[in-house]
């Protein structure tokens, strides 16, 4: 939907120009710009997941907004927005939520790490929303970028035991390229416990990316991201209701048929936008009502 205040921007890596994937030698000169079920149901059912712990878990929300100069990237206006409303959403769960503003790249990796490192038994699951610019595979810091996996490597099975078999969610509000989505008409008739003590080490992680690997990301400047207004929205409704993918299914429907850009840059008008969720869950999540 077109949206009354506020401009649609993009969280991007490179707005105008064709960009290369950023390598080493980028770091110092890129010229980045603003590129339910009761809990006795829970513990019957061998395929979803136990959310009956003394506590529902950490919730990091890493919000992004003002980048060092040197890097000549654009302030990210109505991020706070977003992270005004995760931290809302995720707190009404129960989540402890830690909400950590314009964090630097060795201040991302050390909060990671450090989280990672704590005891998580009593801890149902664990979330993390990152808000920043993005490009494919790599999320920036305020000085600059690093790769999304070195992020999430901290909390993998053979590093994180606490979170072994428990749910991992990641919801990455990003560019992951630079292509424009122009959209296509559609035609009106168009309608229990592990029973193994041995499991992968990238079993029960979710990304939610904001966008399609290559794409652009889009974010209004006074009402947020199109991703995590429908994400809160759809989380918030259907919680206690719906399971997890059920409820990132209706956050994609939303976010393609219901947003469309508004901008005042010429040739960015129109376009549109899918998130992409990649889960490698081994049972249901439902959030308690």
């Amino acid at each position: 939907m077109a949206q009354t205040g506020g401009e649609d921007t993009l969280d991007a890596f490179k707005l105008f120009s064709k960009r290369k994937h950023p390598s080493d030698a980028d770091r110092q000169k890129a010229e980045e710009t603003d590129s339910v079920p009761t809990s006795k149901a829970s513990a019957c059912d061998p395929y979803r997941y136990k959310m009956d712990y003394p506590h529902m878990g950490i919730c990091l929300i890493v919000n992004n907004k003002n980048f060092h100069r040197s890097t000549n990237m654009n302030t990210r206006n109505g991020t706070d927005v977003d992270a005004k409303l995760a931290f809302k959403t995720f707190a009404e769960f129960g989540y402890s939520v830690k909400v950590f503003n314009d964090q630097t790249v060795k201040q991302m990796k050390s909060l990671m790490l450090s989280t990672s490192q704590e005891d998580h038994s009593n801890s149902a699951s664990f979330v993390c929303v990152l808000l920043s610019h993005g490009d494919e595979g790599v999320i920036f810091g305020t000085d600059g970028f690093e790769q999304l996996e070195m992020l999430t490597k901290p909390f993998k099975g053979d590093r994180c035991r606490s979170l072994v078999g428990k749910p991992k969610l990641f919801f990455i509000q990003a560019c992951r390229g630079s292509t424009l989505d122009d959209g296509a008409e559609l035609q009106a008739d168009s309608v229990e416990e592990q029973s193994s003590e041995r499991i992968p080490v990238e079993a029960d992680f979710l990304y939610a990316y904001s966008t399609a690997p290559g794409y652009y990301s889009w974010r209004n400047t006074q009402n947020g991201s199109w991703f995590m207004q429908a994400l809160c929205n759809m989380l918030q409704h259907h919680r206690g209701e719906l399971e997890l993918m059920q409820i990132m299914t209706r956050v994609n429907n939303t976010v393609a048929m219901h947003f469309e850009s508004n901008s005042n840059l010429p040739g960015f008008t129109g376009k549109k936008q899918i998130p992409c969720i990649v889960s490698m869950l081994t049972k249901d999540l439902y959030f308690p009502k």
